[in-house]
């Protein structure tokens, strides 16, 4: 058998590096347009729009080498894999939105304060609501990309420039709001509500993954699992506790505690278990492996127990009880 040293790294997944050339290339191309949007206008706003897009071209490349690091294999050192290197690299995004929406805010603050001197407001309205197309249409993208491919680092990067899609609109509004008034402080004040709703998105995508590093409980997989662990239930699965999800990237680790009749062997156990993982596993939406524990069933399992035959039952059976997700994370409920 090869050691986890000698077996070859396979490419990482096309679709994830595809859709990562193509988040840092059509950044750059906005980061492009915004800034030769703001050299047109002299916009505040429009100033911090571009400015925040340079925090998409840094993080955009970030997701690149991350995406091909976090496809490496399980080994000697990682037995879970790479995976988790996603979450830094939502971490690293969300980090530096949060500092530019301070240094938007402030420059804004100063704007405010100094007035501007702002100039074809119609072509930079124009291109604003442009870009804010070409956001919506790359974040639409990598959004599904993320979630088809289970990608941490993608979705981060598709709620991002979703997001974007929201600042981008209501500085082409701002440009708008200004021409038809005549008041210039509206755009410094338009640049100042962006970069407060910049700063609570990337505060968002931070918490998430610090929750992934974490391991957070993840009440949405759980449902999940739940669910398949119910369609799948037989005779001889009584009960399911201590439920804990273990997430690196795609692969999932799933351990908990199963108790199945006392009077089985160790054969009986491992085969029911074996057919109960294999059909749970082929409903999960991610790669997955199990470590239950077998605990043997006691009489107080006797009322919740369909094993037909029983040579040890010492009550009646009553009805079962559904696998809800707080059974399933909790301690053994009878």
């Amino acid at each position: 058998m090869s050691s986890p040293e000698n077996t070859p790294v396979p490419s990482p997944d096309r679709s994830r590096l595809a859709a990562a050339w193509i988040s840092f290339g059509a950044s750059l191309g906005l980061l492009a347009l915004k800034s030769y949007s703001y050299e047109v206008t002299g916009s505040s706003a429009v100033l911090s729009d571009a400015l925040e897009s340079i925090v998409n071209v840094l993080t955009a490349a970030v997701a690149l080498f991350v995406i091909r690091f976090a496809a490496q294999p399980a080994d000697r050192e990682h037995p879970y894999g790479h995976g988790k290197a996603e979450y830094f690299s939502a971490s690293f995004e969300g980090g530096l939105i949060f500092f530019a929406a301070m240094v938007i805010f402030l420059e804004s603050l100063r704007a405010f304060f100094h007035g501007v001197s702002l100039r074809e407001l119609d072509y930079g309205f124009l291109l604003m609501l442009i870009a804010a197309l070409l956001n919506l249409l790359l974040g639409i993208y990598l959004k599904r990309t993320g979630r088809r491919q289970n990608s941490e680092a993608l979705s981060a990067s598709g709620a991002h420039v979703l997001s974007d899609v929201k600042t981008t609109v209501g500085v082409a509004l701002g440009l708008l709001l200004v021409k038809i008034t005549g008041y210039t402080w509206l755009d410094p004040l338009a640049a100042m509500i962006v970069a407060l709703f910049l700063a609570w998105e990337g505060y968002r995508i931070v918490r998430r993954s610090v929750g992934g590093l974490m391991d957070e409980r993840d009440f949405g997989l759980l449902e999940t699992l739940a669910a398949a662990m119910w369609k799948h239930r037989r005779p001889g699965v009584i009960e399911i506790h201590q439920l804990r999800i273990l997430r690196s990237g795609n692969f999932h680790h799933v351990d908990g505690h199963m108790v199945v009749p006392e009077y089985w062997d160790v054969s009986q156990a491992h085969e029911l278990t074996e057919r109960f993982e294999r059909a749970v596993a082929a409903e999960y939406p991610h790669d997955i492996e199990f470590a239950f524990h077998t605990d043997p069933c006691r009489q107080r399992y006797c009322q919740v127990c369909d094993m037909p035959d029983c040579p040890i039952r010492l009550a009646a059976f009553k009805f079962l009880q559904p696998f809800t997700v707080p059974r399933l994370i909790g301690e053994a409920n009878f």
